[in-house]
This record gives C-alpha cells, structure tokens and sequence, in this order.
C-alpha cells in the first residue's frame, strides 16, 4: 500500500510536487497522459493548477484523480534527511 498523499502543489508546467504521508517529496511528470481519457480535462494550465488532495490523492475539479499507487511509484522522490 503506497504512503497517503498529504500535499500537492503545481510547480509549473504539468508537473505538481506532491508531499507523502511517511516524509517523501518529489515530482510528478503528468504531460504524458494529458491526452487520454478524463486527463483531458486538465490539459489546460489553469485547470491542472486547481490539483488538490482527495482521499489520499491527487484529484481535480474535472473529476479526474490518480490511483495512489500510481502516483507513489511515478513519483521521484527525495527522502527526507535523517
């Protein structure tokens, strides 16, 4: 089971930095799948800004959202400084 999404901030571009439940940080590349489905919704900058977290996730007001699973393993990560 994949660390809960606590934040997710855009960082410009389609690319949002999103915080974990167990401290990782990272980066997550959405541009590729901008083009399928219901990700269509959020090929327009000002729509992909509008991520917010729902159900330990990444979700937008389109109703498209991310399997947390997916999102922890697409992630690059930075661990946190012990």
């Amino acid at each position: 089971m994949a660390p809960a999404v606590k934040e997710v901030t855009p960082c410009g571009g389609y690319v949002p930095s999103i915080l974990f439940g167990n401290g990782a940080r990272g980066t997550l590349n959405m541009e590729e799948f901008l083009d399928f489905g219901v990700f269509r919704g959020v090929r327009d900058p000002e729509a992909f800004k509008r991520a917010r977290v729902a159900f330990d996730t990444v979700e937008w007001d389109c109703g498209a959202d991310l399997d947390p699973e997916f999102v922890y393993a697409k992630t690059v990560k930075t661990l946190p400084a012990e």
